[in-house]
């Protein structure tokens, strides 16, 4: 069959044009892009999400400012820990002999103690009490602020119980005094042989004033 020579011009001209655009020819098979395989990626690193505990902090100047609690007081009150108790003086009148008891910083740190040392006097390994503890006289003094090193005393009554009448007063062999510092839970042995009342005396075997500047 003779097919026109224009017919067979127009159709390759299509042909050309189409290649050249780019468009694929019709009844073309279409070419599908090859896709590599994807590999999943690793876990990202922890360490690397969120700065651990161990980070280095930041800087005085980038750290944010903070108001804290206010700083301790260094001159507290004088605990048992702190203090060195001594026993001075000898001085009677009137059956009684009055001796200090003498309250030494022996800290690093100044402290301060005020008011009356609890005391009475003990006996036996056990360290228990024996009659009543020492009466309180006069009122109580100013704060003293100890310094390491430096020393108060509290002045002390010592009754001789041999004036007692022994059935009621018990007199017993005593080792020493147990010591309470002014506002203090915790108590101090000081060795002092005597005699104090097992029972209950008539009048104060003990008696104790406030602390004052030694």
């Amino acid at each position: 069959m003779n097919v026109p020579k224009i017919g067979i011009l127009a159709a390759g001209s299509l042909l050309l044009l189409a290649a050249c655009s780019g468009t694929p020819a019709p009844n073309a098979t279409p070419q599908v892009p090859s896709i590599e395989s994807i590999q999943p990626s690793a876990p990202p690193d922890s360490s690397s999400a969120e700065p651990s505990a161990s980070a280095t902090p930041p800087s005085a100047s980038e750290a944010p400012a903070m108001t804290g609690a206010p700083a301790p007081v260094a001159d507290g009150l004088c605990k048992a820990s702190a203090l060195k108790i001594t026993v001075s003086g000898g001085d009677g009148a009137a059956g009684t002999i009055y001796r200090n008891l003498v309250f030494t910083n022996s800290s690093s740190a100044p402290c301060t103690i005020q008011g009356f040392p609890g005391v009475s006097y003990v006996t036996g390994d056990d360290g228990h009490q024996v009659g009543p503890a020492a009466v309180r006289v006069g009122t109580k003094g100013d704060a003293i602020k100890l310094a390491p090193g430096a020393s108060a005393s509290a002045p002390v009554g010592f009754v001789q119980v041999g004036n007692f009448d022994p059935a009621v007063c018990k007199p017993t062999e005593v080792r020493g005094l147990r010591v309470y510092p002014p506002q203090e839970t915790a108590s101090m042995f000081v060795p002092l042989a005597g005699t104090g009342c097992a029972g209950t005396p008539p009048g104060q075997q003990l008696s104790v004033k406030t602390i004052q500047n030694s």
